[in-house]
């Protein structure tokens, strides 16, 4: 399955608010379709299916990108939720995105694919890129990329900066300080029912 390219509130209204994927809030509270008014009592595994496809819209990942994170959260120490977690939050498009340097992740997405972004200052264009504390990402020294990234930072997707992060506007860089934690993901998200989805495939 690729990654989802349709209409982004169609997702918000099934799924509640997700800050990486749009900034617009839908008018209607009820899912879409001919029948989203009157929805059934949902099973467990519609539950912890809506969780699982809350993270991988919010993040824009495909399925298979998603299995990958969940098995390599496993093989680590410590709750398998929170880490899968940590793994998406530290990607490159979304640190940028957390930066307020692009207005949503598949604005950041773009922003490093089209080399607009660097790591301890060499040009990196892979989204999935995995940021250590003490990296600084900047803004590539051309008046393209700084004239983009101003532009968005006037409206940062996210109000607030979290605690892992600093950000200097006047350089346009970033550094990175620590492993976020879980008090600063902006998604709500009950993470166990998506590593219990996986847990027969993973």
């Amino acid at each position: 399955m690729s990654r989802y390219r349709g209409p982004r509130l169609r997702i918000t209204r099934r799924l509640g608010e997700l800050p990486g994927l749009t900034r617009k809030s839908a008018r209607r509270s009820y899912p879409p379709g001919q029948h989203g008014q009157n929805r059934k009592k949902r099973s467990e595994y519609a539950i912890r299916l809506e969780e699982k496809q809350k993270l991988r819209f919010n993040y824009g990942l495909t399925e298979k990108q998603l299995l990958r994170y969940v098995r390599k959260a496993r093989r680590v120490t410590g709750s398998t939720g929170q880490v899968l977690l940590q793994l998406l939050e530290m990607r490159l498009d979304n640190t940028v995105f957390r930066l307020g340097m692009a207005p949503t992740i598949p604005a950041a997405r773009q922003l490093v694919n089209h080399g607009h972004v660097t790591v301890n200052g060499r040009v990196v264009n892979i989204p999935s890129y995995q940021c250590r504390p003490g990296e600084v990402i900047a803004v590539r020294n051309r008046e393209a990329s700084r004239k983009l990234v101003e532009a968005n930072l006037q409206y940062p997707g996210l109000a607030n900066l979290p605690s892992h992060l600093e950000f200097d506007k006047n350089k346009m860089e970033g550094k990175v300080n620590s492993v976020i934690e879980r008090e600063w993901v902006a998604l709500s998200i009950n993470e166990l029912l998506v590593v219990e989805y996986y847990s027969r495939q993973a």
